[in-house]
């Protein structure tokens, strides 16, 4: 582990957000029960604690997909390598990322829930890195936008690395 990590979002920051993000959710969803699909493996840490703070009844699930091609450029297609495991059919789910950048995998994974007709469908993201978007795909609850460099923490790795930072940082050199 060579990498110099610098702060970008400290963690009282990123703790705050997700607070504010928790509240507008509770607001918008109340009176019912909302059905948050975790997208593995980086979304975890992020949605136990924005799920702690919502209080609306909250059920989950979780999915694991990724966009497959050349590893450059999505096929227009994901592949579902979790499968959920409740029917999300009449429910109000929202979807749990951890970054959107590209939005390959998160518009096509939007259009595959939407065929299995929840009440709703909407999206949280953490973190959005605009300057990378190829498909267009609107978050409603965004923690932060962030400028174009690779970060890691709150659930986001460097090989594997660094998911258990409590702060999203910046890898240096």
């Amino acid at each position: 582990m060579n990498e110099q990590i610098e702060v970008m979002i400290s963690e009282q920051q990123v703790d705050e957000r997700i607070c504010e993000l928790a509240n507008r959710i509770s607001k918008d969803y109340e009176g019912k029960e909302l059905h948050l699909i975790i997208i593995l493996k980086g979304s975890v840490f992020f949605a136990c604690e924005l799920a702690k703070r919502i209080t609306v009844p909250v059920t989950m699930d979780f999915m694991s997909v990724s966009s497959y091609g050349d590893g450059m450029v999505s096929a227009g297609h994901i592949t579902v390598k979790k499968e959920l495991d409740e029917d999300i059919e009449g429910k109000d789910v929202l979807i749990v990322e951890d970054i959107v950048d590209s939005g390959n995998t998160l518009f096509h994974l939007k259009n595959l829930l939407e065929g299995r007709s929840p009440a709703s469908l909407k999206i949280v993201t953490l973190l959005d890195k605009p300057d990378r978007r190829v498909k267009e795909i609107a978050t409603d609850y965004c923690g932060f936008e962030i400028e174009d460099k690779f970060v890691v923490g709150y659930g986001l790795d460097y090989a594997q690395k660094y998911r258990n930072l409590p702060y999203i940082g910046v890898i240096e050199g």
